[in-house]
């Protein structure tokens, strides 16, 4: 495991500690990742003390509440004209003469937090804006605990060449449990890593019956609770060709030997086969608070984490194979990430205007892939030059840009909401 981003048998150890607690920093605090880690926090109050919050600033009131509750020394939000608020939330939850906390704004708050003296960073940030503070995280030494999967995929060569052995461990379900599960064997020894996925709440429908999906049914997920963007990615199985992608970088396991297998309960939350045909699976109730725990605690596990099974009940678990022709995402992924380079940026930029354009009545579900398929095609092979953070930005704005022209007016879109672009897609599948 010596080449892998996250390499379970090694040990990274920051020391930014107060009396014997962990002095974490939680960006993206008041999203799904967010909220569960400050329950975690608050519920280990001798373990973890939270020193800085982030969030975009749409939730101005429960920012402050996290402030308080928490009693933070720095709090950092994207919109600069949620300041003002910000600080009166702030005021009114410590009382007249109290201190507030130090406030950050603007798009690189996040980023000079995630820089500040702690132990560990969990990002939690949505979105692609999570790799600059991820990069800051790795360059000040800190532990990062890393949920903000787009910050690996689309800068994937910067995140390596910065991060230490152990300094990442995997926040996301499936990467966690494939992090534990590696614990049962040497790197040469792995054969396959099998990502499970829900299936979404589509499974088991054709392309064909895909076609007329509105958005209030795709937001509807049999199993999580997340944000839209997550959701919607989550229906298509976007969200599972960026988990093999990030698999791929965490692990350096190539494209071929890792697998998406369709587990309806998501009680297994992946597995590792090894050579000898031996499978481990890491599995418990569908809970984030327990890797969120994980990540904040690693090598040491937090008593009472999560919810556990109660084996004295009978249950009964399926898997099914991916149908990649209903959802090309997953092998669209594969191949974008062995193009490597910006392809991968220009990949999820393409997908989140996607995801936005579905949303708001724009395009056909069937479209998302389809028209990300069409920008990668149409963005080719990356360069051989080495990847710079400049690079990312440009892509990505390359692709944003293009995917709404797209969006507008996608070529061969047909009376019942299908697009042609969807044969670029399909032939990968």
């Amino acid at each position: 495991m010596k080449d892998s981003l996250a390499d379970p048998r090694q040990r990274f150890a920051p020391t930014a500690m107060t009396d014997g607690r962990r002095d974490i920093v939680i960006l993206g605090s008041t999203g799904s990742i967010g909220t569960q880690a400050v329950d975690v926090v608050l519920s280990n109050p001798d373990r973890f003390r939270v020193t800085g919050l982030s969030a975009a600033g749409g939730r101005v009131e429960l920012l402050a509440g996290q402030a308080h509750r928490l009693q933070v020394e720095s709090v950092a939000v994207a919109r600069e004209d949620k300041v003002v608020e910000l600080r009166e939330a702030l005021r009114a939850q410590y009382g007249p003469g109290t201190p507030i906390p130090w406030v950050l704004a603007g798009p690189d708050a996040a980023t000079e937090l995630a820089g500040s003296a702690c132990h560990t960073v969990l990002n939690g940030i949505t979105g692609s804006i999570g790799l600059a503070p991820t990069l800051a995280a790795l360059r000040a030494g800190h532990v990062l605990a890393l949920a903000n999967k787009e910050s690996l995929i689309v800068g994937g060569p910067l995140v390596r060449e910065l991060a230490a052995p152990g300094q990442i461990v995997p926040v996301d379900s499936e990467h966690s449990a494939l992090f534990q599960a590696l614990l049962g064997g040497e790197r040469r020894e792995v054969r396959k890593l099998l990502v499970t996925a829900s299936g979404g709440p589509f499974r088991g429908r054709s392309r064909a019956e895909l076609e007329t999906v509105t958005p209030r049914e795709a937001l509807a997920h049999p199993t999580w609770s997340m944000g839209p963007v997550i959701t919607v990615n989550c229906a298509t199985l976007v969200n599972k060709g960026l988990e093999v992608i990030e698999a791929h970088l965490l692990f350096d396991i190539p494209f071929d030997r890792i697998q998406v297998v369709v587990h309806p309960q998501s009680a297994i939350h992946s597995m590792v086969e090894f050579v000898d045909g031996s499978t481990l699976a890491q599995c418990g109730p569908p809970d984030m608070r327990l890797p969120i725990a994980l990540g904040m605690g690693w090598p040491e596990r937090v008593p009472n984490a999560g919810p556990v099974f109660d084996w004295g009940k009978a249950m009964s678990w399926d898997f099914y194979p991916l149908d990649e022709r209903a959802f090309p995402s997953v092998p669209l992924a594969c191949h974008v990430g062995g193009l490597g380079g910006t392809a991968p940026a220009v990949f999820n930029a393409a997908n989140e205007e996607c995801v936005d354009a579905f949303l708001s009545g724009r395009l056909p579900f069937n479209g998302i892939v389809d028209t990300v398929a069409a920008v990668v095609d149409e963005h080719g092979s990356p360069s051989g030059t080495e990847l710079t953070l400049e690079d990312v930005l440009a892509a990505e704005t390359w692709a944003r840009a293009r995917t709404r022209e797209l969006a507008e007016r996608p070529p061969g879109r047909s009376t019942t909401g299908t697009s042609s672009l969807g044969s670029t897609a399909e032939a990968r599948a």
